[in-house]
C-alpha cells in the first residue's frame, strides 16, 4: 500500500509543478506582450505628435504666405482649401530616400484644414470695458431669434460672462463669480442648456477665453452669422452676399455697400470687415488603429503667425466610422 501512495503523491507534485510552470510562463509571456504593446503605442504616439506638429507648422506657413500676398481674406485662397485624407508617403514623394526608409508610411494617412475664426460670432463681443455691449448683445439677439433659442438664456449668458471676465471685482465677488469658459462646450457654466450650446456651436468661435473682440469677416462667415452681425439685414440678403462672394470676393466693405446700399450705415458700424487675424488649424493623423486630432488657435500679425493654444486628443475609430455613416 505504501508504493501506490508514493506514486500518487509524486504524480500530484508533478502536476502542481507543471501548473506552476505554465502559470509563470503565461505571466511572463503576458508581461512581454504588454511591454511590446506599450512600446508600440508610445512609438505611434510620438510619430503622430511629430507629424501633426509638422502639419501645424505647414498651416502657419500657408497663412504667412497669404499675408505676404496681401488683400482681403476669403474662401478662394489656398489656406481655405481643406486637405483631404491622403497617404503620408504622398507628401514624402519629393524625398524618396526618407519614404523608402520608413516603410510604414503607406499605412499613415493625414488630413486637415484651416478655419477662419472671424467667420463666426465672438462671445467676447458681448462684453466691452466691463459692461454688456449693446452692439454685441444685439448681434446675439438676432442669432438667438433666428435659431429659435430662448432670449432669457442669452441674457443670463451675457450677465454671467460680464461677471466672469470682470478683473476689477473685489475678492468676495470674485469667489462667487462663475469660471470663465475656455471652449464653447463649457458655456453650461454660464447658464446655457445643452440644446442651446449644440445650436450655437456652428456659429460661434470655439475658443472663448483666448479671443479678443473682433469684426466678422463677410468673406468667410455663413449667412446666419452675417445676418446676426449686420443690423437690419434680412436673411435673404445675407444669403445673396454669400452667393455673390463665391464669384467675386469683397476686397473691402465698399464692395458690399455698393451691392446693397440700403445697409451702407450698418456696414460701417464696425461689426464686419474683410480681413482676419485669428484662425484654427486642424490636423488629423490615422495610423493603423490610432487616430489623433490636433487643433490650434493661431493669430496672424503681419507676417508673424503665433500659436495661442494647442490641444491634441486620440479619437475612437468607431466614433469616426459612426459619424461618417450618419452623414
Amino acid at each position: 500500500m505504501t508504493r501506490p501512495r508514493q506514486t500518487g503523491a509524486a504524480l500530484l507534485a508533478a502536476m502542481l509543478t507543471v501548473t506552476l510552470v505554465a502559470t509563470l510562463a503565461s505571466a511572463a509571456l503576458w508581461q512581454q506582450w504588454r511591454g511590446v504593446e506599450v512600446e508600440a503605442s508610445e512609438r505611434m504616439r510620438l510619430q503622430a505628435a511629430w507629424v501633426l506638429t509638422g502639419a501645424q507648422d505647414w498651416g502657419r506657413l500657408i497663412l504667412r504666405e497669404d499675408a505676404r500676398n496681401g488683400g482681403a481674406d476669403h474662401l478662394n485662397e489656398p489656406w481655405a482649401v481643406p486637405l483631404q485624407e491622403a497617404r503620408l508617403s504622398t507628401f514624402l514623394a519629393a524625398d524618396r530616400g526618407a519614404a523608402d526608409a520608413t516603410g510604414d508610411n503607406d499605412n499613415v494617412f493625414l488630413s486637415g484644414q484651416i478655419i477662419d475664426m472671424q467667420g463666426r460670432l465672438n462671445l467676447n463681443n458681448l462684453v466691452e470695458a466691463g459692461k454688456i455691449s449693446e452692439v454685441g448683445l444685439r448681434s446675439f439677439q438676432r442669432l438667438f431669434e433666428l435659431l429659435g433659442l430662448p432670449q432669457a438664456e442669452l441674457n443670463r449668458l451675457a450677465e454671467n460672462l460680464r461677471f466672469a471676465s470682470d478683473i476689477n471685482i473685489d475678492n468676495q465677488s470674485a469667489a462667487q463669480a462663475p469660471l470663465m469658459p475656455q471652449r464653447v462646450e463649457q458655456l453650461a457654466w454660464l447658464g446655457l442648456s445643452p440644446a442651446t450650446i449644440a445650436a450655437l456651436t456652428p456659429h460661434v468661435a470655439p475658443f472663448v477665453a483666448l479671443l479678443p473682440r473682433y469684426q466678422v469677416n463677410i468673406n468667410t462667415a455663413s449667412a446666419e452669422v452675417i445676418y446676426a452681425a449686420i443690423n437690419g439685414i434680412t436673411l435673404a440678403d445675407a444669403q445673396e452676399l454669400v452667393a455673390r462672394r463665391a464669384v467675386s470676393p469683397y476686397t473691402n466693405l465698399s464692395d458690399a455697400s455698393r451691392l446693397m446700399p440700403q445697409y451702407a450705415a450698418a456696414f460701417t458700424e464696425g461689426t464686419v470687415g474683410v480681413n482676419s487675424r485669428y484662425f484654427e488649424v486642424r490636423g488629423r493623423l490615422r495610423l493603423d488603429r490610432l487616430i489623433v486630432e490636433e487643433r490650434s488657435l493661431v493669430r496672424r500679425d503681419g507676417l508673424e503667425v503665433r500659436t495661442l493654444a494647442r490641444e491634441r486628443a486620440a479619437v475612437d475609430p468607431a466614433l469616426v466610422m459612426q459619424a461618417g455613416t450618419s452623414r
